[in-house]
């Protein structure tokens, strides 16, 4: 890195926090915290579903897949995409009408108020752990990337990256995470864009490419990867997709029905056309003759073909992969200590006093908490071990929570003592095997395979047994009867606030994305400007002026939709 780049990653971290600002006296109540007030335009909210569901690790292990086994990373991550159709088809529009404010919260309604707070008492500490594995992975990096030894600096920059990205979603809530997610986006966006036409000019072109490489590279399974294991991945993530809590908040963020189904159907799209040129340079470094350590593959692409400027580009958009993962765990966590938590077990009345408040402090112990047991990790020896363990822990828990959740939303036929038994059953399975692998030869019952089937079968089949063999009461049944059936119709969109809210406008979101957009544009040719950089990298030059101009077009047609909506208004 030079001092161009470094000015530019700078840069970036204000316009995140600025967009914090904007929305921190924009939040009237809890469903504007923590749900948008279900006025989120569809497309800011599948633009941070997309960006929500990889961070930057994904990013850097799914090269290094592509590199040593070839297209099985692209059908691996293709495989979202159907998992997000199969979301969006029948669940989105769901959870759009069974949740405002917390993704639990229609279960104390739907089986019981124990397996509600089982789901939030077992579901927060998992979440934090893993915020606190990716926010270590995240210092890790900024680490590696400036070429600073371990130690003490690890602490500093897990520190200051764990503490922007609470302090943006410490004041502006939901909103100011899917403004931020699309201005990730659109940084990435950038830097792909760039780097896919400069890989292929660098190997002789697209037909270059796929003569070049040999034909087991595009087999859509591996030795590694063989069809068992891609399927009981495509479980997992079917299951993700459906009722992880930061990404199911998308859905019912949107105001009406159809948009909280454009919402998945605009992540499967993402997914299909962005990871193919994400992972383009990990199969071009294929062909180059010096062989790369597979972690390193992207980074190593782009530092031997971006100019000056474009390499900040590039880790601001490593960055931001992290960043809107942490930030939305962060959000969704918090909603559930807030409503699930504390409003229910500590006050009367079932609703906070302050609600803003009591959300951001709820944000407050959640990230804190969490960039607590990451500093612990950087102070730890052999924390590379603890992390995998950690992660593998978290993975066991998804599937017992999952299954009952879906069956919620679709059927009435699971009972009370159904859904709260195939969660103990499934828990408690994944649990012992999970413990059983560190003995002997059972190392293998971690692996996603067998782990997926431990814990999916014993849900399905106790919740089942119990829910035929120990039904609801007439009275829970009449109740769960309805809720599902209620789910059955469509739910009229949430009433628009008064004119003027900007934070609730589509036109307002357009022109804050477009400010912010235009501001990252404006850094690449001033950074060039005040750092001297030479010889000029005009590239990045003219990079920057595209991205000013659709920054600039974007404020003009934010403003234009908002005048047209006002003269409807008046003709009306």
């Amino acid at each position: 890195m030079i001092a161009a780049d470094y000015l530019i990653v700078a840069g970036f971290f204000v316009v995140m926090l600025g967009i914090g600002v904007f929305f921190a006296g924009r939040m009237r109540n809890l469903t504007d915290f923590f749900g948008g007030g279900q006025q989120v335009p569809w497309w800011v909210s599948g633009v941070s579903l997309y960006m929500t569901s990889f961070s930057a690790f994904a990013i850097v292990s799914y090269s290094a897949l592509a590199y040593t086994d070839g297209f099985v990373a692209v059908i691996i991550w293709w495989l979202v995409a159907v998992c997000c159709v199969i979301s969006a088809r029948f669940f989105a529009a769901r959870w759009r009408r069974a949740a405002v404010t917390s993704p639990l919260e229609f279960v104390e309604r739907r089986y019981g108020a124990a397996l509600r707070q089982g789901f939030a008492w077992a579901g927060v500490p998992l979440l934090i752990i893993d915020d606190a594995l990716k926010l270590f992975v995240i210092g890790t990096m900024v680490n590696e990337i400036l070429g600073i030894a371990p130690g003490d600096n690890l602490v500093v920059a897990i520190a200051a990256c764990g503490l922007i990205m609470l302090a943006y979603t410490l004041l502006g809530g939901l909103w100011a995470v899917m403004i931020t997610d699309f201005v990730q986006f659109v940084v990435m966006g950038v830097v792909v864009a760039v780097l896919a036409p400069l890989v292929l000019a660098s190997v002789g072109g697209l037909g270059a490419l796929f003569e070049g490489l040999p034909p087991e590279t595009w087999t859509p399974t591996s030795p590694k990867y063989p069809w068992y294991w891609v399927l009981s991945f495509f479980t997992v993530m079917t299951f993700s997709y459906t009722v992880k809590w930061p990404l199911v908040q998308r859905y019912y963020a949107v105001r009406t029905d159809s948009d909280a189904r454009r919402v998945g159907y605009l992540v499967a799209v993402l997914t299909l056309v962005t990871m193919p040129l994400i992972l383009l340079p990990a199969f071009a470094a294929r062909l180059l003759p010096e062989t790369i350590a597979p972690n390193s593959v992207y980074a190593t692409v782009c530092k031997q073909l971006l100019p000056a400027g474009m390499v900040g580009m590039v880790i601001a958009a490593m960055f931001s992969a992290t960043m809107s993962t942490l930030s939305s765990d962060y959000n969704a966590a918090a909603a559930v200590i807030t409503k699930d938590i504390y409003a229910r077990l500590f006050t009367r009345d079932g609703e906070p006093r302050a609600p803003v408040l009591a959300g951001r402090i709820a944000t407050l112990i959640v990230g804190l908490i969490a960039l607590g047991i990451a500093l612990l990790l950087a102070r730890l020896p052999g924390e590379v071990e603890l992390v995998k363990i950690m992660a593998e822990l978290f993975s066991v828990l998804l599937p017992p929570v999952a299954v009952p959740m879906m069956f919620g939303l679709l059927t009435r036929r699971v009972s009370n003592a159904g859904g709260l038994g195939g969660f103990l059953a499934g828990a408690c399975c994944g649990l012992a095997a999970y413990g059983a692998s560190f003995v002997g030869e059972w190392a293998f019952l971690r692996g996603v395979p067998c782990m997926t089937w431990i814990t999916v079968l014993p849900t399905l089949g106790v919740m089942g047994a119990l829910s035929f063999l120990v039904p609801d009461p007439p009275r829970k049944q009449e109740d769960a009867a309805r809720f599902v059936q209620g789910l059955s119709g469509a739910v009229p969109p949430r009433e628009r606030v008064p004119a003027g809210e900007a934070s609730n406008a589509a036109p307002a979101a357009l022109e804050i994305i477009g400010w912010s957009g235009g501001a990252m544009g404006a850094l690449l040719p001033l950074s060039i400007l005040v750092t001297g950089t030479s010889p000029v990298p005009w590239l990045s030059v003219v990079v920057g002026a595209a991205l000013m101009t659709a920054g600039g077009a974007a404020v003009v047609g934010s403003r234009l939709l908002r005048r047209r909506s006002a003269e409807n208004a008046e003709r009306r």
